[in-house]
C-alpha cells in the first residue's frame, strides 16, 4: 500500500511520529517538499530524533529514504543530520537517495531571508530565517539557481557561484547596506558539500518509477501543513511552496493516483508559529497550559508556538482540498486536566455564518468563531492502548471531531512515544 501523510493545520501536527509508525509497513519513505524550516520529532525508546530534511523513516535501519526534486536542501543541516544518526549507529549508506535536481539553500539565501524580515519590521512574515523563500525565488528565477547535481561539476560551479554572489552582494549593499559575502569561502564549503552529498545523488524520479513498477510500498511524507500552502493557505503568511496534498504529485514526480490512502494529521487543538491570522488562538492561561503541557516550542527555531482550540473549519478545508481519507489525531493527552474544551465548528463573517474556510486573509481576519463546548477529563491517558479504555469524555471529544470533519480517526496519539498510539477504525497495522 502507498500512503501520503499531510498536515491539516499550520504545521507541527505530529507528522514525524505518524510517518515513523507507518514506515514500519513501508519499504520506502519519500520526503517531497519543504526544507530545513520543517521539524519532525521521532521518539524511539529513550532516544529523541529531531529531523529537518531527512525523512522520518530514517530512524528505521531497513527503510529506504528518498529526498526528491522539490525539497530545498540546506547542505549543512542535511550533513549534520546524516552524521548525527551515524553517531547513534543509524547508518544511511545504500539507503539514502537525494535528487540531483533538488535546489541548494546557501549562505546568501539565509542572509537575504534575515535582512528582508528585519526590514519588514512589524509587518514581517515570520519565517524561520532558513533561506527557504529566497531559495525558491531563485529556483523560479532559474538563472541564479544551484542544484545538488551542480556539486558534481565544481569547475563549472565556481564561476557561476562567483557571479551569483557578486549579484547578491550588490543587492545587499544597495537595499540593506549590509556587508558582502565572500564567494571563495562559499565555494570551499561547496567542495565539502560535494564530497559528503554526491555519493547519495541520483535521479529520484527514475528511482521511484522503478520502485512503483516493482510494487514497492511507498510512504510520502509532507512537510509543514495545509494552511501554510502558498496557493491555498493564509497568504502571505505561508511558506513558498505547495504543502497541501495538492503538492505531492509535483513534489515527488509521481501522480497522485499511485497513493492508496491520504492520511491527514492534526492535533486535537491548534498551534501556529510566526505571524498570521489564527481565529481560535488563546492568549490566556489556557493557551499557556496547552503550550507547556504539549511542549509547544518549535523543533526548528525553539520559538513558543501560539496555541488555540481545535478549529474544525480549518481541518475540514484541508480534508476537502486534499481528498484526505483518514485522520491521525495527535496530543490528546495534552488536554487532560481542562474542565471544558471548545471546538470551532463555524465562522461568522460580516454577519454571515460559514463552515468553509475563507483563504482570503481580508475575510479571515474578520472571522468570529462559533464554538461547541464539551466537558474535559482528569484521568491520565498516556498509558491507554485501546479506544475503549479512554475516559468517556475523551472518547466523546474524538467522536465529535470525526463528526465535524467527516473522516474517521485511525490513529490517536496519547504521548510522544511510538507505543503511545491508539489505533481505531482499523483491524491492524
Amino acid at each position: 500500500m502507498n500512503r501520503c501523510v499531510i498536515g491539516l493545520q499550520w504545521g507541527d501536527e505530529g507528522k514525524g511520529k505518524v510517518v515513523d509508525i507507518l514506515a514500519e509497513s513501508s519499504e520506502i519513505v519519500v520526503r517531497y517538499n519543504g526544507g530545513a524550516n520543517a521539524g519532525h520529532t521521532v521518539v524511539v525508546g529513550n532516544d529523541s530524533f529531531a529531523l529537518h530534511l531527512l525523512p522520518s523513516g530514517a530512524v528505521r535501519p531497513e527503510t529506504i529514504c528518498v529526498i526528491t526534486n522539490a525539497v530545498v536542501i540546506d547542505p549543512e543541516t542535511l550533513i549534520e543530520e546524516i552524521e548525527g544518526l551515524a553517531k547513534k549507529s543509524v547508518g544511511l549508506n545504500n539507503r539514502l537517495f537525494i535528487s540531483e535536481n533538488a535546489h541548494l539553500v546557501l549562505d546568501y539565501h539565509k542572509k537575504e531571508d534575515q535582512l528582508r524580515e528585519e526590514a519588514l519590521g512589524k509587518n514581517k512574515i515570520g519565517t524561520t530565517i532558513r533561506g527557504i523563500g529566497p531559495c525558491n525565488a531563485d529556483k523560479v528565477g532559474r538563472s541564479n539557481a544551484i542544484r545538488v547535481g551542480d556539486l558534481g561539476s565544481l569547475g563549472e560551479l565556481e564561476p557561476k557561484l562567483r557571479a551569483i554572489v557578486d549579484y547578491k552582494n550588490k543587492v545587499f549593499k544597495c537595499v540593506y547596506n549590509a556587508e558582502p559575502l565572500d564567494s571563495g569561502v562559499l565555494f570551499e564549503k561547496c567542495k565539502s558539500y560535494a564530497e559528503k552529498l554526491m555519493p547519495f545523488s541520483i535521479d529520484t524520479t527514475e528511482y521511484l518509477y522503478n520502485a512503483l513498477s516493482k510494487g514497492k510500498s511507498i510512504l510520502f511524507e509532507g512537510a509543514q501543513g495545509t494552511m501554510l500552502d502558498i496557493d491555498h493557505g493564509t497568504f502571505p503568511f505561508v511558506t513558498s511552496v505547495n504543502v497541501s496534498a495538492l503538492g505531492m504529485p509535483a513534489g515527488a514526480g509521481v501522480p497522485a493516483k499511485v497513493v492508496d490512502e491520504f492520511v491527514g494529521v492534526a492535533k486535537v487543538y491548534t498551534t501556529r508559529v510566526g505571524s498570521g491570522p489564527f481565529p481560535t488562538e488563546l492568549n490566556n492561561d489556557i493557551g499557556q497550559y496547552i503550550r507547556d503541557k504539549g511542549h509547544e516550542y518549535g523543533t526548528t527555531t525553539g520559538r513558543p508556538r501560539r496555541c488555540g482550540w481545535f478549529d474544525a473549519v480549518v481541518a475540514s478545508y484541508a480534508v476537502a482540498i486534499g481528498a484526505i481519507d483518514s485522520i491521525a489525531l495527535m496530543h490528546l493527552d495534552t488536554l487532560t486536566g481542562l474542565d471544558e474544551l471548545k471546538i470551532c465548528v463555524a465562522y461568522e463573517i460580516d454577519g454571515r455564518k460559514t463552515s468553509f474556510f475563507p483563504a482570503n486573509i481580508n475575510k479571515l481576519v474578520k472571522a468570529k468563531c462559533v464554538y461547541q463546548t464539551l466537558p474535559g477529563w482528569k484521568e491520565d491517558i498516556t498509558g491507554v492502548t485501546d479506544f475503549t479504555g479512554l475516559p468517556q469524555n475523551a472518547k466523546d471529544y474524538v467522536t465529535f471531531i470525526e463528526k465535524c470533519i467527516k473522516r474517521p480517526a485511525t490513529m490517536i496519539g496519547v504521548g510522544p512515544n511510538r507505543k503511545q498510539t491508539i489505533f481505531k477504525n482499523i483491524h491492524s497495522r
